[in-house]
């Protein structure tokens, strides 16, 4: 008995942080929220509006499944890669530790013949980049939320910041052979740059190998810039149904401060932080928390319905369960 109960602490210990962040941005939203206004809220998302969002969402999900592909040198097809990744986010959707990023790659590769460790290599990428973009946006728009004109020169020496890293990160990739050796010279001379950090150096600069052709790292990037702008026209849409005199740096603004929320640790499908981002967004820009928290649950059920439905389709193609895959990754994570 005892033996059963530390395999299950030791098993849970891994996503209980994520499950206990997303438990306080819940009791967060719950204190501040007006629940007998909730329903008035929703109602102002007329069938009109969330058909426009499902729209522009089928479209974000097609341009970035045009990233993967060219990420991985236009190797898998683009049904595939667009299949892959509705999979891997109704795995995201269900399961802990984001094992939906190891099932697209999984997945994929199964479909491909692609190496799974070369397509998760691409989906770092895609992460880090995307990182980049929304913390770009976010400096761009903070000093227009804050209405603090000192705010800006502050805002463009962080562009310039993150600017300068997405150039090194081009330059590791074109140089990876040598930072490589830099790193392993040191990992000779300190036991924990060759214990930890030159490791941890290696499996980074194998992702970046797919960004030395440059023409393939700028299409990459611009398909990744027009996903993040129908991104940005869904957040805008949804914005007008409670905000109809909204700016569009507000649709900017809100997606940004979405995307860096839920880059934290947090319980499946990003229950909590997600609802806690936009709270926290919206309040800013000046609307109440209840209209932003039936904004937030509009907004995140419809992604997780569409999603769910054609991660489903997904798999079903692919002549895979849930619970089969769930073990496949379950059974790899343990081997790592």
């Amino acid at each position: 008995m005892t033996t059963t109960v530390a395999t299950l602490w030791k098993k849970s210990r891994r996503w209980l942080p994520g499950v206990l962040i997303s438990l306080v941005a819940i009791f967060f939203v719950a204190r501040v929220t007006q629940w007998e206004d909730l329903g008035p809220a929703l109602r102002l998302f007329s069938p009109g509006y969330i058909g426009v969002i499902v729209l522009l969402t089928l479209v974000f999900l097609a341009f970035r499944a045009g990233v993967s592909r060219v990420l991985l040198s236009g190797r898998p097809k683009l049904i595939d890669a667009f299949w892959a990744i509705n999979q891997g986010y109704l795995l995201n959707n269900i399961l802990p530790f984001r094992l939906g990023e190891i099932g697209r790659a999984v997945l994929l590769g199964q479909k491909t013949g692609l190496p799974a460790a070369q397509i998760l290599s691409s989906i770092i990428i895609e992460r880090a980049l995307d990182i980049a973009i929304a913390a770009t946006m976010l400096l761009s728009t903070l000093p227009l939320a804050l209405e603090m004109s000192w705010a800006r020169p502050v805002a463009f020496l962080m562009l310039a910041v993150v600017a300068a890293g997405m150039v090194c990160l081009f330059l590791m990739a074109r140089y990876h052979l040598k930072v490589s050796a830099w790193v392993d010279k040191l990992g000779t001379r300190w036991n924990f740059v060759g214990k930890w950090v030159a490791p941890q150096v290696r499996s980074l600069l194998t992702g970046l190998t797919a960004l030395t052709d440059l023409r393939q790292f700028i299409l990459a990037l611009l398909l990744l810039l027009t996903s993040w702008a129908v991104a940005i026209g869904i957040y805008y849409i949804g914005l007008l149904a409670i905000a109809p005199a909204a700016p569009l740096w507000w649709g900017v603004f809100t997606d940004a401060v979405l995307a860096l929320g839920i880059a934290i640790p947090s319980a499946p499908a990003a229950l909590g932080t997600f609802e806690a981002a936009m709270v926290g967004a919206l309040t800013i820009l000046g609307i109440d928390q209840t209209t932003g928290l039936a904004y937030a649950i509009t907004l995140h059920f419809t992604q997780i319905v569409i999603t769910g439905v054609l991660g489903f389709v997904g798999l079903m193609r692919q002549g895979r369960s849930i619970s089969g895959l769930f073990r496949d990754l379950q059974n790899r994570k343990s081997a790592a």
